[in-house]
């Protein structure tokens, strides 16, 4: 099959929040065709690629004429002819072409929906799916990933009625990838008829969880315990709470304002805070604990908490392998959120997850909160061995459709594909628990 790129075609399609995003269209030589489309965050750290938006009043100023115009344009005149299995030469093109630290130039929405449908284009000119292609081209053994399922949102993702970005949870104790989706939807079930009879369901948030009134961040940790139990699990058993705090979004002045509480910490009062929390909840991970700028505060919750809980840089590492290098000598996280548009093209992102393998570090791939029926995340956690997965919630089909695609790669890889508890091993959860060695 000839894999060299014959041409690029990019369009607009829309997102789950309805804003206009960019899908881009690759053709190969030998007839292959490959197609991805950008996601887009709402909740962003400052130093991750952006999107390229119109601006103007048509669209809220989001529109992504700019965008496609550069991939119709100058990406096209740029890649054609180019072998699409080379996927590395292919960024580093974009990458030099851009040549703005952020992809302002061409746009990170136009540089990844380009990256990706490079890489889906490639997979099929070798007539493989893009899981198995992905671990055949970087060396990786495949593996299903445990997923991390929010259950409430907040934050951005939910006109910030709580301060904390996800109330997630996680089934390491489950013994296939269908088991966790099984015991999820219990939970799920079960919060949303709790908020129901507590006169408090108010519909979903952007990613798909139960749209939070609560009184306090910590009523949300109590209610998810609730739910869990009320689904016939032991918290803390086979099913543990993931947390996204996303204190770059309330950081304030120095310190953390907690509006919902009306109140403001500073570091150290914020981390005791969190770390009250992990003394009270089976909470196993938490992403995002301090701002992206508190260095000292990163620092100091990773050395309090480290060998107890899963600790990843959103935000703090932006799927940046120079910054998670930095991390690992400065002694701040021990896991990576791995999002492809933050990086701006696949050969970033995987240079990020190797970082972080050198560096001893888990890897999570991760959705956006805007997010399309684009599948690329599912099969590159699968095919890059990542351990674990985050695309929201357990409703809306933008998201339900990344799990389903989990459940068909599993019924074709067997369910001694699904890793299980192994990326919390070395938490307090992997201590004894389950069988999981610590």
């Amino acid at each position: 099959m000839k894999t060299g790129i014959k041409s690029l075609q990019a369009h607009r399609v829309w997102d789950s929040r309805g804003n206009p995003t960019v899908e881009v269209t690759v053709d190969l030589e030998g007839g292959a065709r490959g197609r991805a489309i950008a996601p887009a965050g709402a909740s962003r750290g400052t130093r991750e690629a952006v999107d390229l938006r119109d601006g103007g009043s048509r669209l809220r100023g989001l529109d992504v004429k700019a965008a496609i115009a550069n991939v119709n344009g100058r990406i096209a005149s740029a890649l054609v002819g180019k072998d699409a299995l080379d996927q590395a030469g292919v960024d580093s093109t974009l990458i030099e072409l851009d040549g703005t630290p952020l992809k302002s130039e061409l746009g990170g929405n136009a540089m990844v929906a380009t990256s990706l449908a490079v890489l889906h284009a490639a997979a099929a000119g070798m007539n493989l799916p893009l899981w198995k292609y992905v671990a055949q081209t970087y060396g990786e053994e495949a593996s299903i990933p445990l997923a991390e399922i929010q259950i409430f949102g907040g934050g951005a993702h939910a006109g910030r009625r709580v301060d904390v970005q996800d109330f997630m949870v996680m089934v390491p104790g489950a013994e296939s990838f269908d088991e966790a989706l099984e015991v999820t939807a219990e939970i799920y079930a079960a919060a949303g008829e709790i908020m129901a009879r507590k006169g408090r369901s108010v519909g979903v948030a952007d990613e798909g969880g139960w749209w939070p009134v609560f009184d306090s961040n910590e009523e949300a940790l109590e209610t998810l315990v609730t739910a869990i139990e009320a689904a016939g699990e032991k918290p803390g058993n086979r099913v543990v709470i993931s947390l996204d705090i996303a204190a770059s979004e309330f950081a304030q002045d120095g310190g953390y304002r907690l509006a919902l509480e009306d109140r403001t910490l500073s570091s150290d009062e914020m981390i005791a805070m969190l770390g009250s929390w992990i003394n009270s909840y089976p909470i196993a991970s938490i992403e995002d604990p301090l701002a992206e700028d508190d260095r000292e505060g990163m620092r100091a919750f990773t050395r309090a908490y480290g060998d107890r809980v899963q600790i990843i840089g959103d935000d703090y590492l932006v799927t940046n392998a120079g910054l998670v290098e930095a991390a690992a000598d400065d002694g701040a996280c021990n896991a990576v959120l791995i999002k492809v548009n933050q990086a701006g093209t696949v050969t970033e992102s995987i240079a990020t997850l190797s970082a972080a393998r050198k560096a001893g570090y888990r890897g999570v791939v991760s959705a956006r909160s805007g997010e399309t029926e684009d599948l690329s995340i599912s099969h590159l956690s699968i095919g890059l061995n990542a351990g674990q997965l985050k695309v929201g919630s357990f409703t809306r089909s933008e998201r339900m459709a990344k799990w389903n695609e989990c459940l068909r790669i599993q019924d074709e890889m067997g369910e001694n594909a699904f890793v299980g508890g192994a990326p919390l091993a070395n938490t307090w959860w992997g201590k004894g628990r389950n069988g999981v060695a610590s």
